[in-house]
């Protein structure tokens, strides 16, 4: 297999770190840089605890004028993982994102650019395959059963609330068993929020602790039974099986993809 040439940008976060381990042991991988806020021209490793001597950089456009990568890997946050994958269609690389809050009309503008471009992207709000099929089950469930609620958990750092793959959870049941208001119609919450937020009928409730990684229940009810369908990722080594092949996948896509669930049959 060719060598896919690479950038991450967030090399030192938590999931950064798994990304560049995960580039730095596959065979046909090569980390020529990487995108941080500080340490501008210096190797990685001499930045941190790594073994890679990638340069890294402060200015997304240099890096990509200088070390014309194939695909970028960004999992940074919302907003900057927003600039950076519009900023890599413009230089012709590849975006796989796992940074979510893009709205619809982000998305609409990032499938002009890949239109455009003629080249792939990929926004994955979870890279976990358990994750993917655990919301594939929850879909299939949802024909059968209509009346259903997501609890998502996840560590006390994390910004966005719901998680992407709450979101896209609830989506994805939506789209087989449309819009629905569960429970007793004259419902009241005597504390603001008891009830979660709403989508199309669909209660997302989240919840954030120290000690959690990434998590998920999907309760879904009928008349004398309930179903359950639930994933529990405990660390971030979880997601890389997702980011690798997104990173293989995306080398022979010309369009933009949302969510890893369309790569997996």
């Amino acid at each position: 297999m060719e060598t896919i040439k690479i950038v991450i940008a967030g090399p030192r976060g938590r999931m950064g770190r798994e990304a560049v381990k995960l580039v730095e042991e596959t065979e046909h991988f090569s980390l020529v840089g990487v995108i941080d806020h500080k340490f501008e021209g210096q190797k990685l490793s001499k930045a941190d605890d790594f073994k890679s001597n990638a340069i890294i950089y402060t200015d997304i456009e240099k890096c990509f004028s200088e070390t014309k990568p194939d695909v970028l890997i960004d999992l940074t946050t919302p907003e900057i993982g927003k600039i950076h994958t519009k900023k890599a269609l413009e230089y012709g690389v590849r975006p796989v994102v796992g940074t979510t809050g893009f709205s619809d009309a982000d998305l609409k503008e990032l499938e002009e650019l890949t239109e455009d471009r003629g080249i792939g992207a990929i926004i994955a709000p979870n890279f976990a395959i358990g994750a993917i099929l655990m919301m594939k089950f929850s879909q299939m469930a949802a024909k059968y059963f209509s009346d259903v609620e997501i609890l998502e958990m996840h560590h006390d750092q994390k910004l966005d609330a719901p998680s992407g793959t709450g979101l896209k959870t609830a989506e994805m049941i939506s789209a087989v068993r449309g819009a629905k208001e569960q429970g007793h119609p004259d419902e009241k919450e005597t504390l603001a929020g008891a009830r979660g937020a709403n989508y199309q009928g669909i209660h997302v409730h989240s919840i954030r602790l120290p000690g959690l990684v990434a998590h998920q229940e999907v309760l879904f009810g009928g008349d004398g039974q309930t179903l359950s369908i639930r994933h529990d990722s405990f660390n971030r080594a979880s997601f890389m099986s997702g980011v690798k092949l997104c990173v293989e996948q995306i080398m022979n896509l010309d369009v933009l993809v949302y969510g890893l669930e369309n790569l997996i049959d």
